[in-house]
């Protein structure tokens, strides 16, 4: 059967579990990055049919921890509620929990760390990893909510370099990433590293 790594736009993970011999196809409301196997459409209509595995990566814009200020006026606590922020919060957290009920005896859901009131309803992950445990030199922690699956080990585990130097604002590139028309699809795509171990553990789990 067919994996579904849902809301991929760049094709990382569809492509590497092909490449381990296990058939997959990503779906995204864009076409995909790399020609392979694609569903353009929304994901939430995908999960209702039968998969051995989905692998989702739903949009984290309103949830992420990074962005937890904007749910404020002009991002402050004392200016009040933005409403609109909230409201868009919340119909974030809804089709995060979506996948959850995915039609899938293995479902993992990536995301970065969830602000305090999004935890309220998406609850907190199985695990946090970092690229720098899959041998890539970045610092980006992602959570991943897990069902049915064990928790990713660490393949190849770098030492992080010490804060203030070059190397550590080199390795801190996506949280130095300038604004952009492409930035929040850069910061998304799943580094190498993490997809190969998501093959070689899940792909046979």
């Amino acid at each position: 059967m067919t994996v579904l790594v849902a809301c991929e736009r760049s094709g990382t993970i569809r492509d590497v579990l092909i490449a381990n011999g296990i058939d997959a196809v990503s779906c995204d409301l864009e076409p995909t990055d790399k020609p392979g196997p694609h569903i353009v459409g929304d994901a939430l209509e995908q999960i209702d049919r039968r998969w051995p595995m989905v692998i989702a990566h739903p949009v984290c814009t309103f949830l992420t921890n990074a962005g937890a200020k904007h749910l404020y006026i002009g991002g402050r606590k004392e200016n009040g509620p933005d409403l609109s922020r909230w409201d868009a919060m919340r119909k974030g957290a809804a089709f995060f929990n979506a996948f959850k009920r995915a039609n899938a005896p293995k479902i993992a859901i990536e995301n970065p760390i969830p602000h305090f009131h999004a935890r309220q309803i998406i609850g907190s992950p199985t695990q946090y990893v970092q690229p720098w445990w899959f041998g890539e030199e970045a610092f980006k922690a992602t959570g991943f909510w897990l069902t049915g699956l064990p928790k990713l080990v660490a393949t190849n585990k770098l030492t992080p370099p010490k804060p203030g130097t070059d190397e550590h604002k080199r390795w801190s590139f996506i949280h130095r990433m300038p604004p952009g028309p492409d930035r929040q699809a850069e910061r998304s795509k799943t580094f190498l590293g993490i997809a190969k171990a998501i093959a070689e553990q899940w792909g046979r789990a």
